[in-house]
């Protein structure tokens, strides 16, 4: 290891004797430093951006007392997350739906708690799609509406049907 050490000590001890590679190497390194400084003076620019505190203001949408036409619940409430792009619908079943689900469905529980992701679109807000291409349903909310409807699609056909409604919205706006 020192044998290469030496070797590449006398290559730059021969280096400097040139004076025309030496001044080639000086214009090189203050281009390069140049370069450096430039980056550095950018990173320091994008942190101070990052760092600095901006007013971002989300919502959450919240739906209580949901009536559903063809269950009778205990609970049902949605909760829409329009900052995360996600709905929760937390249910509880009340007996009598209960043991009529239970019959078809051995995994059904009595408390449950659904999460989707939704997107919005104008003033309407749909969940991520159910099914296959061909035949698929979502939910569609609708900002201040205390009704939710359901759209089902098959082979290209829409329909939008209402599936429950719900004594109560709230809006929060929330500022982070």
């Amino acid at each position: 290891m020192s044998i290469k050490i030496k070797k590449l000590n006398n290559s730059i001890v021969k280096f400097k004797s040139y004076p025309r590679l030496t001044k080639f190497s000086k214009k090189i390194s203050t281009i390069k430093m140049r370069e450096n400084i430039s980056s550095i003076k950018f990173l320091i620019i994008l942190i101070f951006l990052l760092n600095f505190k901006t007013v971002v203001f989300s919502e959450i949408m919240l739906l209580t007392g949901c009536k559903n036409l063809n269950d009778s619940f205990v609970k049902n409430e949605y909760i829409l997350d329009l900052e995360k792009s996600l709905m929760i619908r937390n249910y509880v079943y009340d007996n009598k739906t209960y043991k009529k689900h239970k019959r078809t469905d051995l995994s059904i529980k009595k408390d449950n708690t659904l999460e989707r992701f939704v997107y919005e679109d104008k003033n309407l807000i749909f969940t991520d799609r159910i099914g296959y291409p061909q035949f698929y349903t979502q939910l569609v909310f609708e900002k201040n509406n205390l009704i939710i409807n359901i759209k089902t699609v098959i082979n290209g056909e829409e329909a939008i049907s209402k599936v429950s409604t719900c004594s109560n919205v709230e809006i929060f706006e929330k500022e982070s």
